[in-house]
Parts: structure tokens; sequence; C-alpha cells
């Protein structure tokens, strides 16, 4: 007889501060820390592959693209064994950014969406992976 053993789904980490050969691109930040950031959310995840980061001199690409890379789980500092501590700050201490669910194309397989529901994404728009002066509320939503 043959067990029906399903497989646990790899979740991407929506704010993976490494961009490597796995990770995929799924938005695009505009603006100014002085005017603020905006995401121009992609129709669809591209590959990070090195060409398409150049794009972003001579920022990093951390600080232009948002990218998404297989969640590392235990051996991220945020993982706390089951959930990710950094998507249950974003909800807990800001505020709500959208009063409507941005168009996402990692959301099936994101880890936030998965752990924290419509709260994660609603809040999403205005999270960035690298600040070069980040505010206090940065820093503790960062942890």
């Amino acid at each position: 007889m043959q067990q029906n053993v399903k497989t646990p789904p790899t979740f991407l980490c929506p704010s993976t501060t490494s961009i490597g050969p796995d990770a995929r691109v799924f938005g695009e930040l505009t603006g100014s820390p002085a005017a603020g950031f905006e995401v121009g959310y992609l129709t669809e995840a591209l590959p990070a592959t090195p060409a398409f980061l150049a794009a972003a001199a001579p920022a990093e690409p951390t600080e232009l693209f948002w990218a998404a890379a297989p969640c590392v789980e235990r051996c991220c500092k945020h993982f706390d064994g089951t959930n990710c501590r950094l998507a249950a700050r974003i909800t807990a201490i800001l505020d709500r950014a959208v009063s409507a669910l941005p168009r996402c194309a990692i959301r099936p397989v994101c880890r936030c969406f998965h752990q924290e529901g419509r709260a994660a994404c609603l809040r999403s728009p205005q999270i960035t992976t690298e600040q070069r002066n980040p505010s206090d509320l940065d820093s503790a939503v960062a942890g």
C-alpha cells in the first residue's frame, strides 16, 4: 500500500537580503527616502539574473528590487522554529499602507502571507529590504 505523503511547500521569503540564483524579483521600489518609497509590483516574478541585477547600479539590488528566495527557516535569525518573527513584527507594529491587497506574483508561496495572511500584504508596500539610514520604527520592525 502506497502512502499519500504530502511534501510541505517551499515558502519564499519576500525580504531576502541575499539575491542569489534561486531568487525571483517581484517588485521595484521607486521614490526616495525623503518623499517615500512606492512599490511597483511586477505581473510575474522574474529570475534574478546577473544582468537583471546589474540594472540596479549604482544602488545595491536590494535597495531597488523586491526579491524573494526560498525561506531558509532555521538558518535565519527571524525564524523561531515555527514562524517568521519578522512577519509577525510587520503586522504587529506597522499600520496598514493600503486598503486592498496589492497584486503580488509570489503570494501563493509567500512565507509572510502564509503565516500572517492579508495583514502582512496590507503592510508590505512600505517595506524595504535595505535602508542606508533606517528610522527607529524601521529598526524596531527589522529586529
